[in-house]
């Protein structure tokens, strides 16, 4: 068996990452690559969570925008983020990979509350949790969430994978030829540059608690597993 870099992660995926180039709802191909991503890597002892954001299905600053209020806007994106999960849920049970989903949100006729020590629990039995409704509070991303369920289970790392870039750069590459991508950076460069890798409610919980982040592609087949075996891939982001 491969020695992996990292026993319990938190995988962080975008919504967006789940609907390919159709960018609303969910691409059947594509959930099905990430889950046997996930399986591969359960298959070798790692302990895997998973924060899934729900931008596929609805955004809560869209709603906001059209004049909603931002609470109920926020409760609507959690709601999307149990979809999201559900979905993902099925696509890993489909493939052997037992798998529970934990709300925020209390909804016990699809999912577990959310449970600190249950959690624990299922990660120790090599289940794979998937942490659903965000935090259960509006105005808090996913990022925020990956952050705080990161600290809470005492995971090695968050996974952050991403889209439409392969880690962090000066700037958006696709809009600037000379932006320049980071191989490592500190919580605090993040924040003082405003590289908006994820909000800085989420740098700040992660710095303070010591949790690195590493940033990189979900598009190319295989990273997930990459990342865990520590092969020199996307952006590390670390407390210092």
């Amino acid at each position: 068996m491969n020695k992996t870099r990292y026993n319990r992660i938190v995988l962080k995926l975008s919504g967006e990452a789940l609907s390919g180039e159709e960018g609303f709802g969910i691409e059947p191909s594509i959930i099905q690559s990430v889950a046997q991503q996930i399986k591969d890597v359960a298959e070798l002892g790692v302990e895997v969570a998973v924060v899934v954001g729900g931008g596929n299905i609805w955004r809560g600053k869209v709603g906001s925008q059209m004049g909603m209020d931002r609470a109920n806007a926020d409760y609507m994106g959690m709601l999307a983020t149990v979809m999201n999960s559900l979905a993902l849920q099925d696509s890993l049970e489909n493939i052997g990979i037992p798998t529970r989903v934990q709300t925020s949100i209390e909804m016990r006729q699809v999912a577990e509350p959310y449970i600190r020590r249950k959690a624990m629990r299922h990660l120790e039995k090599k289940r794979v949790v998937i942490f659903a409704a965000g935090t259960g509070n509006p105005y808090f991303s996913t990022d925020t969430t990956a952050a705080l369920r990161a600290a809470e289970v005492e995971a090695d790392v968050i996974l952050m994978a991403k889209n439409n870039v392969d880690g962090v750069y000066t700037s958006d590459p696709k809009l600037n030829d000379d932006a320049r991508k980071y191989d490592r950076l500190s919580y605090m460069e993040v924040l003082n540059e405003g590289l908006g890798v994820m909000d800085s409610t989420a740098s700040s919980l992660c710095m303070d608690n010591d949790i690195d982040l590493l940033v990189f592609s979900i598009m190319e087949e295989g990273n997930i597993k990459k990342a865990v075996l520590g092969e020199d891939i996307g952006t590390l982001v670390r407390g210092k």
